[in-house]
């Protein structure tokens, strides 16, 4: 990472109550260095794009165990980018299966998509890589 902190604001969109995944990401993060916001559960697309803008952040991550990705993801990809974010990293986690998680990044919904049992230092590098 450059000198600069690397923010990111982890968010639980959607109505999935499950976030021992998105802590145990956040504080990963947190220990390699970076600065983190946790938005915390049941958040709307409108209330993460607001957050990213107002916490003024580099990266997005999403954590959804829902099944709503495939509308979740691409929401707050149009939302960021209509708040002038457009080249905010966005990735997301979770229980996404493999046809989704490639067709989030091949529309540039998402840049990556992490399987639940991803190593922290992949996702802390993947991240650190793109700074």
């Amino acid at each position: 990472m450059t000198g600069k902190k690397v923010r990111v604001l982890v968010a639980k969109p959607g109505l999935d109550g499950h976030d021992r995944g998105a802590k145990v990401v956040a504080r990963g993060l947190r220990d390699a260095g970076f600065e983190v916001i946790y938005t915390g559960l049941h958040q709307t697309p409108e209330q993460v794009a607001e957050a990213a803008l107002q916490e003024d952040v580099d990266v997005v991550g999403l954590s959804i165990l829902s099944g709503a990705h495939m509308t979740l993801v691409p929401k707050i990809k149009e939302l960021l980018k209509g708040n002038g974010m457009g080249d905010v990293l966005l990735v997301v986690g979770g229980i996404v299966p493999e046809d989704d998680a490639e067709e989030l990044v091949k529309s540039g919904s998402a840049d990556q998509v992490f399987n639940p049992g991803e190593p922290l230092d992949n996702i802390t590098e993947y991240i650190s890589s793109k700074f």
